[in-house]
């Protein structure tokens, strides 16, 4: 059986290497370089909502601690705004994350094809009820990733997890129509978009991994990823990382369930590392940003909640983005956190989005693990433009 820390983080598809559990920062070579050199850089990727308000009550969302935010939807003129300030500085990426469900924006199809008219990726991560075959047919063409969160592989489970209204499986079984007719239009129109589905665990849920692999397998999605579940600084969720141990044996065995169509992947080293990252500074922020559907915009959404606000850089609702990120105190903020009077493992919570670009950026500058551009002949990976 692989141990945990030799877990692949690569992973061969017929269309291509996944990269899900590590940084694709040696694809962005010319960034960490000019970086080094001090310069001020774009973000090679950012992550983002455009609705700070979700239909759904998933189980330990992060979004809950990232309260109070404004529940406002994202208008056109400012989407339009945003991107054209994004292609202006060179963002590569932009994932439709963050803390709010954007499918639930009227402008959320505008923004992907908007995005992508400026040679810009996207990839959306979605509870899926929104995500009709109507709306997937015009999106999908323009996407490089759709994640779907399926927090349990049973509709009993599903609803208890995932929905106010516990005895509500019809909400289950609409996500599961919605996904099937994603997957049948990818086959159909040979799109080259990837579709996942994921879910976050707790050491509590050994029970339900194993069904949830197998959903994905009968979804037919390329992949069907399982990770830890974060918690803040201050424990609101209650998670026990040290008891993550209990369920090996059960995520070992549902990677051993993957086909020739559906990979199961655990995110392995988040786990592993979970409440104890190895680093300190924050390095990769100005490489990975992170902006709420409430137009906030801080370094990471770990710092949404009002009591980091000295981490609250601007709004792209009120002001532009360009000239947020030209700011001194954008810049100050960046500074701060990738120096020694910022302590990762005790300032923030547990694991930001920016956890493997930053492994990799501490690795380099401790000189334990150089970035270097990848060998001649090497493969581009899937979704390079998400850092």
């Amino acid at each position: 059986m692989m141990s945990l820390g030799e877990a692949n983080r690569t992973v061969s598809t017929p269309e291509g290497d996944l990269i899900l559990d590590d940084s694709k920062l040696r694809w962005h070579m010319d960034r960490v370089r000019a970086w080094e050199a001090g310069e001020r850089i774009a973000p090679i990727s950012v992550d983002l909502a455009l609705q700070r308000a979700c239909q759904a009550a998933c189980r330990a969302c992060y979004a809950v601690v990232q309260e109070p935010q404004e529940r406002l939807t994202i208008g056109k003129d400012a989407i339009d705004y945003l991107l054209e300030d994004f292609a202006g500085i060179g963002v590569r990426g932009v994932s439709i994350v963050s803390d709010g469900e954007s499918t639930l924006n009227p402008h959320y199809a505008h923004f992907i094809e908007t995005a992508t008219s400026y040679g810009i990726d996207v990839g959306n991560a979605t509870n899926g009820w929104l995500f009709t075959p109507e709306l997937a047919a015009r999106v999908l063409p323009h996407l490089k990733w759709v994640r779907f969160t399926v927090l349990a592989g049973r509709p009993e489970s599903y609803t208890r997890m995932m929905h106010p209204d516990p005895s509500r499986t019809d909400v289950y079984w609409n996500a599961m129509r919605n996904i099937s007719e994603a997957v049948r239009i990818k086959r159909q129109r040979k799109l080259s978009v990837t579709l996942g589905i994921q879910t976050f665990v707790t050491p509590e849920d050994g029970a339900e991994i194993k069904a949830f692999a197998q959903l994905g397998i009968d979804l037919g999605v390329q992949y069907a990823m399982i990770k830890h579940t974060s918690d803040d600084e201050v424990g609101t969720f209650g998670v026990i990382y040290g008891d993550y141990p209990k369920i090996y044996q059960a995520l070992h065995e549902a990677e051993a369930m993957s086909t020739a169509q559906t990979k199961v992947i655990v995110k392995w080293s988040k786990i592993r590392d979970a409440d104890h990252p190895s680093y300190k500074r924050m390095y990769a922020a100005p490489f990975l940003l992170q902006l709420s559907g409430s137009g906030l915009i801080a370094p990471s959404g770990m710092f949404f909640n009002q009591r980091f606000s000295k981490f609250h850089l601007g709004n792209f609702v009120e002001d532009r983005f360009i000239d947020v990120w030209r700011s001194e105190r954008y810049w100050r903020a960046m500074n701060y956190l990738a120096s020694p009077r910022f302590d990762a493992a005790t300032m923030m919570g547990f694991l930001p989005i920016q956890h493997y670009a930053n492994v990799a950026l501490d690795r380099h500058v401790k000189g334990i693990e150089k970035l270097t551009d990848p060998p001649p002949g090497t493969p581009i990976p899937l979704h390079v433009n998400f850092a």
